[in-house]
């Protein structure tokens, strides 16, 4: 059974969140591990979906992309790291000092800014000179063989090559403003597609992209498989439909 559902980009990321929190390898270290949670847009919904508390999800925010003129901004506290150590949480640790701690296996969960879904490429956007939170952590990552988990929404897929866009970015040439720097990262991408397999048994697959009125930078998905999963799938959607807007 085929059916299609549109899901704007909070929905999205409320999607991406329920299925990251039902992954075995996660569920495995909530009961025996360390799991950190850096901030993000989407890392909110996860730091929901991991909790089960509610929390304002603005707060979880560091680098952001807002328009250029007329954008939303906030003032408010930002929220510290979330780390999980056997599924409870540790407000003695950060998203650094909890890699001293980590074993092999642990989960370090880390959103993107662009996506080559089909290589298996993730970019992360980094403003801070000493690499930011990848630049950071990313050699502990690999020494330790902790797992990294990149949530992602295929709204940040990119028509070009992270690797050689990075490349150019590198450049050392004249330039008006502030240009961020572009980090390629490979790790487990999870995504839309992902989580609904995960969750409700269908394949879904991309078919268009884009809307008005809210469903600005959204995604129609053409779901396929059993027709119960299918059922399912709908009733999954449908359930998170109406997740508000961050800002």
């Amino acid at each position: 059974m085929k059916t299609e559902v549109v899901l704007t980009v909070a929905e999205s990321k409320r999607l991406i969140a329920k299925g990251v929190a039902a992954l075995d390898f996660v569920q495995e270290k909530l009961e025996n591990g360390i799991i950190v949670l850096t901030s993000g847009t989407t890392n909110g919904c996860i730091y929901e979906e991991l909790t089960g508390k509610t929390i304002d999800r603005r707060a979880y925010v560091t680098g952001r992309t807002m328009p250029a003129k007329g954008g939303t901004s906030w003032e408010v506290e930002a929220l510290p790291d979330l780390v999980l150590v056997n599924g409870e949480p540790a407000p003695d640790l950060d998203r650094f000092s909890a890699l001293e701690k980590m074993q092999p296996g642990d989960v370090y969960i880390k959103g993107a800014n662009a996506l080559n879904y089909a290589v298996g490429v993730a970019g992360i956007t980094i403003g801070n000179p000493r690499g930011g939170t990848i630049g950071g952590a990313l050699g502990t990552i690999i020494g330790k063989k902790l797992q990294l988990l990149i949530p992602v929404g295929l709204e940040k897929e990119v028509p070009f090559d992270i690797q050689e866009s990075a490349e150019v970015i590198g450049e050392p040439d004249e330039h008006l403003g502030h240009i961020h720097s572009l980090f390629p990262v490979h790790g487990t991408i999870f995504t839309e597609i992902e989580a609904l397999e995960l969750l409700c048994g269908v394949d879904a697959y991309a078919v268009a992209a884009g809307g008005i009125a809210g469903a600005e930078g959204g995604l129609r998905l053409l779901l396929d498989g059993d027709a119960e999963a299918v059922r399912e799938a709908v009733a999954l959607v449908e359930d998170i439909q109406g997740e508000p807007a961050l800002g």
